[in-house]
């Protein structure tokens, strides 16, 4: 299956509300960098995180699990049928990830330190963990984007005025680049799959050690099972997702034969994700904190209503051939992910001795809505330069 640059326009009606949101969390952002986080967020000694780390980030590892999913089903499990969802499913992941990172930049006080972890290791840290974990395996997702990268320019390099004598060795490197990437691909795509399974894991281990400070209805010695678990029941639906959007922002037929096949998975995945999760609780005897129908119970039962909801979805074969019933399934399962991992990093976690509740500010709202905007944006400039979707999803040019 041939995959080729889309033949659109980038400026639509759509992309210009997204440059305003894009704009407007930029406009949040500089004032976080010159007068620092107080200036912009409700964080405080007390709360030392909130919206950014609870959906940037830690929902924004579980959102891009569509990259490591998609690999090991095609080239781990060899479904070659699934090829096409390969590449838009990488660049979502490396897009994502990418605004994990900055997401982390951005949230910690002296963000000039980011750096530190790479030469200041604590091997008996969680979060150390996570962090090398996510920064090696961007760089993995950056690299299995080079073939990409090399499909788009080799063979087409054409450099202006006294740069043509670089035409030649530009072009050769490329081929070289190629060849040696052709060869050890298989390589970092394993990589990545294991580094997927650390850190996502390793999210649910940094809550675990938090002890006492969490709610019970989230805290549990099998917190680092349920995160992998979610993370990998909301990789396909992630991928239905992004397919069925760019379909119709491209103006193309979506691809239901394979989208299908992939919905009709999600099901049973769901199932192992809700009897770890309803285990969990029968063996903790924890059900009787949903009892109590405080702020904390109420956003636990809208948690597992959405995944639940979404498993009987996936269950009905009409919804697997349906574009827009896949695509209603599918956004459940992703707002259950998100308001699992929202409700463990910001409602479960109460730090001892905080005097007030935490409610993300104007500013943190705007930065988070205006990056999501911005990956969205670089998202089609990505699609419409490079070959990621395949050819026959693209309708003749206009």
């Amino acid at each position: 299956m041939i995959a080729s640059p889309v033949k659109q326009k980038y400026f639509t009606p759509g992309v210009v509300i997204l440059v305003i949101l894009a704009l407007n969390g930029l406009a949040f952002l500089a004032v976080r960098f010159i007068s620092g986080l107080g200036a912009v967020t409700n964080l405080d000694n007390y709360t030392p995180w909130g919206l950014w780390i609870g959906v940037d980030v830690a929902a924004g590892v579980a959102l891009a699990a569509g990259g490591f999913t998609s690999a090991a089903l095609v080239h781990v499990m060899q479904r070659e049928h699934y090829h096409a969802i390969v590449r838009p499913a990488l660049l979502t992941a490396m897009l994502g990830y990418t605004f994990v990172a900055f997401a982390v930049c951005v949230d910690i006080g002296r963000f000039y330190f980011i750096w530190h972890p790479l030469i200041m290791w604590n091997g008996n840290s969680a979060l150390f963990e996570v962090g090398i974990c996510v920064m090696i395996y961007l760089t993995v997702l950056y690299i299995e984007f080079l073939p990409i990268v090399i499909e788009r320019f080799m063979f087409r390099v054409n450099l202006p005025g006294l740069l043509k004598i670089l035409n030649k060795p530009v072009d050769s490197l490329l081929r070289v680049l190629n060849r040696g990437l052709s060869r050890t691909m298989f390589v970092f795509i394993i990589f990545g799959v294991v580094l997927s399974t650390l850190h996502q894991s390793s999210l649910g281990t940094l809550m675990v050690i938090a002890g006492q400070k969490m709610h019970p209805l989230w805290q549990t010695p099998v917190l680092p099972l349920l995160f992998l678990l979610s993370a990998i029941a909301v990789g396909f639906p992630m991928i239905i997702f992004e397919s069925l959007i760019a379909s119709r922002s491209f103006k193309m037929k979506p691809e239901m034969n394979i989208l299908s096949s992939l919905g009709s998975m999600v099901a049973p995945i769901l199932a192992i994700y809700l009897a770890f999760k309803f285990g969990d609780l029968v063996v903790r005897n924890a059900f009787h904190y949903v009892l109590i129908f405080d702020t904390a119970a109420w956003m636990f039962i809208a948690e597992l209503s959405l995944i639940i909801i979404a498993f009987i979805l996936f269950l009905s074969k009409k919804t697997v051939d349906s574009p827009l019933r896949l695509f209603i399934a599918s956004s459940l399962v992703i707002a259950g992910v998100l308001l699992n991992r929202v409700n463990n990093f910001i409602i479960a976690y109460n730090p001892f001795f905080n005097p007030k509740s935490y409610f993300p500010s104007i500013g943190e709202i705007s930065v988070t809505i205006g990056c999501i905007a911005l990956l969205v944006l670089v998202y089609r400039a990505v699609v419409l330069i490079f070959p990621v979707i395949s050819q026959e999803k693209i309708k003749a040019s206009n």
